[in-house]
């Protein structure tokens, strides 16, 4: 069945939506983890903790390893992250387009992410987005609970005045798509990654595309 919406605000995830980043940021993950005696392959990293803020993954690793990480570890891999990025990062495939499109119609539209400002600022910035979208970030720090609770949606949508249920959330990770449902909004899931677990999207309650033409036709439809 065709997916028709027609929202008053969009709300974009940053990593794995606006740019690619996943990639790059769960190689340093995995790698940094495996530092501190918790072994994990890349792709079982991203299975766990794509979507979650480093407070959440490192409240996991302690549970399961029984160990402290450190009060400054979410500091320390958040530093390894952004050297990595230094490395190159690109904007998400056809990103661009749909935010033209969006501008074009005089839809509002705006970041919320489980990452820290300083990190959107950063990884936006290298990709040439943050000019587009700097306007509108919302990011975990400003909210009790992280992704998957709707703490983090909801506040954006107050933020920009927009009702929940006319908001649209484009996201890659499940604990996004949870928060988003959760919020009462419309998800979109995003699974231009080919490690993307397009299937648990689906289930949470997205609706699943792969390529951000897709987004454009739904908003054509419109």
């Amino acid at each position: 069945m065709a997916f028709s919406f027609s929202p008053s605000l969009v709300i974009f995830d940053c990593d794995g939506v606006l740019v690619d980043t996943e990639p790059v940021a769960n190689r340093a993950l995995a790698r940094v983890l495996g530092e501190c005696g918790f072994e994990i392959s890349y792709e079982e990293c991203r299975r766990l903790f794509v979507g979650r803020t480093m407070q959440a993954v490192q409240d996991h690793v302690e549970k399961v390893t029984g160990r402290s990480l450190g009060s400054g570890w979410p500091d320390h891999i958040r530093d390894e992250t952004l050297k990595a990025f230094e490395e190159g990062i690109e904007a998400a495939s056809g990103v661009d387009r749909v935010i033209a499109e969006l501008a074009a119609r005089n839809i509002p539209y705006c970041v919320a992410s489980s990452g820290k400002f300083e990190k959107m600022r950063f990884t936006l910035g290298r990709t040439g987005l943050l000019t587009h979208v700097g306007h509108a970030l919302f990011s975990a720090e400003e909210v009790a609970r992280g992704k998957p609770a709707p703490d983090l949606f909801l506040h954006a949508a107050a933020r920009m005045g927009h009702a929940p249920a006319r908001c649209l959330v484009i996201e890659d990770s499940v604990p996004g798509v949870q928060a988003g449902v959760a919020a009462g909004m419309k998800v979109i899931g995003y699974a231009g990654d080919p490690l993307t677990d397009a299937e648990a999207l689906t289930r949470e309650g997205a609706h699943v595309i792969s390529d951000m033409n897709a987004l454009l036709n739904i908003l054509s439809a419109n």
